[in-house]
């Protein structure tokens, strides 16, 4: 009598489900390692190193990598405060001598100033030019600044600090900012030792 043949090895089934689920994860593993370049590109704004003309060093383009791997570009609401509004109320600060950490007439630092001027208007800015940077549509070229854009500066004083002095664009290639040696005052870009200094300026206002 011919024998019937019987059911398939109960370790077949097991095995195979095995060799699905590894075949699986290794599937993954490679669609994470394809996409994770994608991902991360997608997830920060990049600018071309060329667009910082005053980043040179290594050290420098590391540092700059960082500020913008924390965050930037952040919205603020200006509450339909206009440009002209806010030069004209920086304008009133002519002459009010430097002290650090200051944001009065009586006296202030160059944060301080916009700490001051936009806070006049309701705005509310961190008295810290590092942190007053990540607010604003990034401008990197000086001849693309508009007026009541802020600007920022590096190298200004000795610091561990990236980013460490702030003002705010008048029109006419001119800033206003607090001097450590002459107060709040007016300056022209074209200056050499600022136009050196000169990282970007920031737009919070369309």
């Amino acid at each position: 009598m011919t024998g019937v043949p019987g059911p398939p090895s109960s370790t077949a089934e097991p095995r195979m489900n095995q060799i699905s689920s590894i075949s699986k994860r290794k599937f993954l593993i490679l669609l994470i390692i394809v996409c994770q370049p994608l991902i991360t590109g997608c997830a920060k704004k990049v600018y071309p190193e060329t667009s910082f003309k005053n980043i040179s060093t290594q050290a420098e383009k590391q540092k700059l990598d960082d500020f913008i791997n924390a965050g930037i570009e952040k919205v603020i609401d200006t509450n339909d405060v206009t440009p002209d509004e806010i030069i004209k109320n920086a304008l009133q600060y002519l002459g009010v001598p430097h002290c650090m950490g200051g944001t009065t007439m009586k006296c202030m630092d160059c944060s301080g100033l916009l700490v001051a001027v936009f806070a006049s208007q309701g705005i509310q800015l961190p008295h810290n030019s590092e942190e007053q940077a990540r607010y604003g549509k990034i401008i990197t070229g000086i001849a693309d600044l508009r007026k009541g854009d802020m600007v920022f500066f590096i190298k200004s004083y000795k610091t561990s600090r990236f980013i460490t002095h702030s003002g705010i664009f008048l029109g006419d290639n001119k800033f206003i900012h607090t001097s450590s040696t002459e107060g709040v005052t007016i300056t022209s870009l074209d200056d050499p030792w600022w136009n050196e200094r000169y990282l970007f300026g920031t737009r919070v206002f369309k």
